[in-house]
């Protein structure tokens, strides 16, 4: 394993990306870095530029086994930093709250460990992804035709998870995170003078009914298999004119869903609804999607590897009854390789993610290099 002088290098690094955060697409300086810290390694093969800044790095042990991917993301969020220790931003609203800094940094210390252990076999890709929190990063790397030409034989990924205790390695088979995405509505009718709003089209009505018809859709019993929550996040309408009726308006919301499947049912319904909503009212009306998550399916084969990776490292785990109830872009690996995703406990009082205060806790660099290391020992028995 590692000494305490590379791990001691780690936190340095991780602290390094921390202070200086991209956002998503932007993360070329970020990209660079990890390069830089890659290179000395001599990995057998070397991407830059996929999907725009991603990059992937092969390690080849030169003996036959399966070719694993491992997966960490690069950009930060535009969140103003609340914290005052000496490795905070030095970008004023940017700032990694979902410590995407961190698992880069498990990463690179994998690098490490592939590059001086000579007992494995096979090969691991390890793949740095952009854009993770627009859901645009994962879609835009398996499109670069190096990725499709790839033989993955097991994906994995994790994701920190704060309130569960520190180094808690939580696993579930099947859905793990839902399938996530926006839709905006836009609707077209006609102003009119606020005096005689029955000489033009005001949409105010059609929202309403829409709203209620995204209530009527949800089933927000997590629990249940059907679930599927529509969160209104933004609507508008009109001008602040108050002479004028109101000829345009718009409605934004969030969809969840624990599968494909229900995705795709609840879209047709509710794009349904609406086009029954407008015609009534008399009004034109499109849509478009953004932000979108593909349903995160754990594979129970590669969950035993990562059960077993924490039991050979004596980690406590914890098998969580219902999906994480938040997008990951890592579903759209699931779909394309057998793959698996789990958590790491970031401790019981660490802010949550997303929070201005948040920060990576260092201690699950470790847990996470050991972690891989292990899984990467289970697949080759």
């Amino acid at each position: 394993m590692l000494s305490n002088t590379a791990w001691g290098e780690l936190q340095q690094i991780r602290r390094y990306i921390h202070a200086r955060p991209e956002l998503s697409g932007q993360e070329k300086a970020t990209a660079e870095y990890v390069c830089q810290q890659l290179q000395p390694l001599a990995p057998a093969a070397f991407w830059q530029e996929l999907g725009g800044t991603g990059v992937v790095a092969t390690f080849d042990s030169g003996k036959t086994g399966p070719h694993l991917l491992f997966r960490a993301e690069l950009d930060a969020l535009p969140i103003q930093e609340s914290n005052t220790f000496a490795h905070r931003s030095i970008f004023p609203g940017v700032s990694h709250k979902c410590g995407h800094d961190g698992h880069t940094t498990v990463l690179l210390g994998l690098a490490r460990l592939l590059h001086q252990q000579q007992d494995w076999k096979g090969k691991v890709s390890l793949l740095f992804q952009p854009a993770e929190e627009t859901g645009a990063g994962a879609l835009a790397m398996l499109e670069d035709p190096r990725i499709q030409g790839m033989q993955v034989d097991a994906a994995y990924a994790f994701h920190n998870l704060p309130g569960y205790p520190l180094g808690q390695i939580v696993v579930k088979a099947g859905a793990f995170t839902p399938a996530v995405q926006s839709i905006l509505l836009k609707l077209q009718g006609h102003t009119a003078h606020a005096a005689e709003p029955e000489n033009g089209l005001n949409p105010a009505l059609a929202l309403a009914e829409i709203l209620r018809l995204a209530k009527s859709l949800e089933v927000p019993t997590p629990e249940d298999h059907a679930f599927r929550l529509l969160t209104p996040v933004y609507m508008e309408l009109g001008e602040k004119a108050y002479g004028v009726s109101a000829g345009e308006g718009e409605v934004h919301f969030t969809l969840r869903a624990w599968t494909k499947e229900s995705m795709d049912a609840l879209v047709k319904a509710l794009l349904s609804g609406v086009g029954v909503i407008c015609d009534s009212h008399r009004l034109q009306w499109e849509h478009s999607w953004t932000d979108s998550f593909r349903a995160n399916f754990n594979q129970e084969v590669l969950v035993e590897k990562i059960r077993a990776s924490a039991e050979g490292n004596q980690y406590a785990i914890h098998e969580m009854e219902q999906p994480l109830k938040w997008g990951e872009d890592f579903g759209a690996f699931t779909e394309i390789f057998p793959a698996a995703m789990f958590g790491i406990g970031a401790g019981e009082e660490r802010p949550a993610l997303h929070h201005e205060d948040y920060d990576f806790p260092d201690e699950l660099t470790e847990v996470g290099v050991k972690m891989f290391w292990g899984i990467i020992n289970q697949s080759n028995p």
